[in-house]
């Protein structure tokens, strides 16, 4: 699959201070985004200070350098600067999309806020109730929670934690904890900057090596977890709707296999015509909604499976969604492979078109496998899974040993 006339180039540089720059200048586009991730992820966090990275995260964005938060919020949305953060299982991420034009002006902004944030004590008690208020958020969100709840219990301590944090937790934190944890963690080695689109990589590597020739620091990643046994867990709820989460182990990212392992997940959830939508929702009306995914890490894979359902119908919706994935390990049919190919080829297009995807993508690559992909190196890899390989793939890992997870008023019966 040939996704561009002319497959654009990645720059990889690596600055004297550990920090990384990869850079897809992409002629085509007038956009320009970045992600930078720090090495400042939960499972980098005290074991009693779960949630202080999303505090952190939220901190960031409320003045650096010179500026105060007014200030610094006024001088980025002048460059019509779009932003975003988030906490991730290895890293803090700060995400920016903007016109191409505009990065040299830009750049200096975004990345005070890694480098020179203000932190000020009077911006910790609102960040501290901004988090609160999304895990609160999730007793109105219950599918949302099932899943975090089966991530934590599936995967384990650290590596299952949720991005949230913990609600006991974040209530005791103070504003102290927060500012040591920025510091022991938004270091330069190990750091990550990913730019994609409207960019020339010799302007920006140069630009960035002023801007942060003098960050230093360095931090470890957290060593991952064994996994805890694989059980029933039950969260009561006061509600008239069940909602399941299944979850079993995989391949990890690196494992040669792990394309093969996206197309299978693809037959089962790939949008309407997947087999769990088709079977568990359309065939048999057992639940309103259905669908499975994939996460990877370097060395570990887990397939998560969910369907929310009424409590009359819970016990059958179960044991035909854990019946179904049990049920790949049969085979693949053609068809299904040939629209689970067509959605993860078009998924790879419309990437292609989104520079904050891209940006995403190449700075989670250099994470991952220690270089950036382009996407034709991706369509390659889409390309090169046969039926035959998924076929034989689904039957040497048929789903089991699972961990499954419901909130609603009833235990079901595993």
């Amino acid at each position: 699959m040939t996704t561009r006339t002319q497959a654009p180039t990645i720059h990889q540089h690596r600055f004297a201070n550990g920090l990384t720059l990869v850079v897809e200048p992409i002629a085509s586009v007038a956009s320009a985004a970045m992600t930078l991730l720090t090495p400042a992820g939960i499972t980098t966090e005290p074991a009693d200070r779960q949630g202080v990275g999303a505090i952190l995260s939220e901190m960031i964005f409320r003045g650096a350098g010179e500026l105060d938060a007014r200030q610094h919020s006024d001088a980025l949305d002048q460059l019509g600067v779009h932003r975003s953060g988030e906490v991730l299982t290895h890293h803090m991420r700060l995400g920016a999309t903007m016109m191409g034009d505009r990065i040299d002006a830009a750049l200096p902004l975004l990345l005070d806020m890694i480098r020179r944030p203000r932190l000020d004590e009077t911006t910790f008690e609102p960040s501290r109730q901004l988090a609160i208020t999304a895990i609160d958020s999730l007793e109105d969100n219950p599918q949302h929670k099932v899943m975090i709840e089966l991530k934590r219990q599936h995967v384990g301590d650290p590596m299952g934690r949720s991005t949230m944090g913990l609600l006991e937790h974040l209530e005791n934190l103070t504003h102290a904890q927060v500012v040591s944890h920025y510091k022991q963690r938004c270091v330069a080695d190990g750091a990550i900057i990913g730019l994609a689109g409207n960019v020339e990589f010799e302007k920006v590597r140069d630009q960035i090596g002023e801007l942060l020739g003098d960050w230093s620091g360095s931090a470890k990643l957290a060593t991952p977890n064994a996994p805890p046994p694989h059980t029933y867990h039950h969260i009561e709820a006061d509600t008239t709707q069940q909602h399941i989460g299944l979850a079993y182990d995989t391949v990890g990212e690196l494992d040669p296999m792990s394309m093969t392992q996206r197309v299978a997940v693809a037959v089962l959830s790939g949008g309407m015509s997947g087999r769990l939508f088709t079977e568990v929702r359309e065939v048999r009306g057992l639940c309103y909604s259905v669908y499975a995914s994939y996460g990877a890490q370097r060395e570990r894979g887990v397939v998560y499976a969910y369907a929310g359902t009424t409590t009359q119908r819970a016990a059958e919706t179960l044991s035909v969604l854990r019946g179904e994935l049990i049920r790949l390990a049969d085979g693949v049919e053609r068809d299904e492979f040939d629209r689970a190919i067509v959605g993860l080829k078009a998924r790879l297009v419309m990437q292609g078109e989104s520079t904050s995807a891209r940006a995403s993508a190449i700075a989670g690559d250099q994470f991952l496998r220690g270089r950036p992909r382009t996407l034709d190196d991706v369509a390659a890899e889409i390309d090169a899974v046969t039926l035959d390989k998924v076929n034989d793939f689904v039957a040497a890992h048929r789903a089991g040993d699972f961990t499954t997870l419901n909130i609603g008023p009833d235990k079901l019966d595993v």
